[in-house]
């Protein structure tokens, strides 16, 4: 059996990474903790910055995850502003953007992903992507010199909650989606219609079914040109385009990557090395597929399920009912499982013409998914109900 590491390298110093250096120590780890991370802040949570953060509500410090104290408390050694540049698997070594190598005996990789990026606007200001504090730092400055119109290229769900916030700052929206749906590869055509609708009923300008062709202006932007040829006056201009795990510093290193770190069952890459978060690919047994996932709940979980794999060659796989949330105006939208635009789809609780009620999803003759508009309590009970993996029929008579 593989020995335990008598030391441990993380290299992500967001949510999965740490969790996972605050589970080395939970286990009884005694070993040396380094963490190393690009940023130059500590770990934050990310879901305030489309949010709380970028509304104004709160200030940066208030999503920090932890503090100096609390890492020097459980012994593990933050390397801040330090990006891991490459990989040499057989020799154990990590090369550093400095030029530094540094050795490892266990590592967790928890690099995250970064955000799509569109050609052409480069060198123009006002146009922004969202994914770490100073992108939500430099938006929301944006935001609080009042533009007079924001254009937000994208209606996925940070895309849409971009512009749930602007338009809580009483700032003009249009959003656009190149899908005919937004969102209909996930939830399929009819809900994804409901989450179209939410923006409509809110004021947003929601332009389906077409392309952005290009961002332009003088020094700053100005307009975008979408694909039908129509022009779109920009003063502000979000791109929430979907994300590109960050990998590329493994190439050569040894570790099979394919869409993310791929993975055994357990989070388990190669001896000793272990992959969390938005960058791990793992085949989830529950549901019989390889996935990669980027929600909160995933790293929190994997990060610590990551950690203990690397403790113990008998940890399990790691098999969790997928869930997250989005805040959109005063509807709080969350979805369980892993679902897909042609599962069947049935409204369980509630109306969905009032935007409030539980909808699941079947495939195969199981329950895979739930959907919930402020319907927390179902959407947790049938996520129960998905992790015992129940027929679709159970599903659809269960009561709660």
């Amino acid at each position: 059996m593989t020995q335990a590491p008598r030391a441990v390298t993380i290299v992500g110093a967001s949510l999965a990474g740490l969790n996972a250096g605050e589970a080395l120590r939970r286990e009884g780890f005694d070993g040396r903790v380094t963490l190393i991370g690009a940023e130059n802040h500590l770990p934050y949570d990310r879901p305030p910055l489309s949010k709380q953060v970028l509304a104004g509500d709160w200030e940066p410090e208030r999503a920090a995850l932890t503090d100096p104290e609390e890492l020097e408390e459980d012994g593990i050694e933050a390397r801040l502003g330090v990006r891991a540049t490459a990989l040499d698997l057989a020799a154990r070594e990590l090369t550093l953007h400095t030029g530094e190598t540094v050795e490892f005996d266990g590592l967790v990789i928890a690099t995250g992903a970064r955000c799509r990026t569109m050609p052409g606007p480069e060198g123009i200001s006002g146009v922004h992507v969202l994914r770490a504090l100073d992108d939500c730092l430099a938006l929301r400055a944006d935001f609080e010199a009042m533009p007079q119109r924001v254009v937000v290229v994208g209606a996925g769900f940070i895309g849409a909650e971009v512009a749930a916030t602007a338009r809580g700052r009483g700032l003009d929206v249009t959003m656009v989606e190149a899908l005919p749906t937004p969102l209909s590869r996930v939830l399929g055509d009819e809900m994804g219609e409901v989450c179209a609708e939410v923006h409509r009923d809110h004021g947003v300008d929601l332009r389906t079914a077409v392309g952005v062709e290009r961002i332009s202006g003088d020094g700053r932007v100005e307009r975008v040109t979408l694909s039908d040829g129509s022009t779109i006056d920009a003063d502000v201009v979000v791109v929430g385009i979907g994300v590109i795990p960050n990998t590329e510093w493994l190439d050569g290193s040894g570790l099979e990557v394919d869409d993310g770190v791929v993975c055994d069952a357990s989070c388990l890459a190669a001896d000793r090395v272990t992959a969390a978060g938005d960058v791990a690919r793992w085949p989830n047994e529950l549901f019989g597929e390889t996935m990669r996932v980027e929600h909160w709940d995933n790293a929190a979980q994997q990060g610590a399920h990551a950690a203990r794999r690397l403790l113990d060659a008998a940890v399990g796989p790691f098999t969790p009912v997928p869930w997250f949330w989005s805040d959109q105006y005063d509807r709080k939208i969350q979805l369980a499982g892993r679902v897909r635009g042609d599962d069947e789809v049935r409204v369980v609780t509630g109306s969905v013409e009032e935007r409030r009620f539980a909808a699941i999803y079947g495939r195969a003759g199981r329950i895979v998914g739930v959907l919930g508009f402020n319907r927390p309590r179902h959407v947790m009970r049938y996520r129960a109900l998905i992790e015992q993996r129940a027929s679709f029929d159970e599903a659809l008579v269960a009561e709660f």
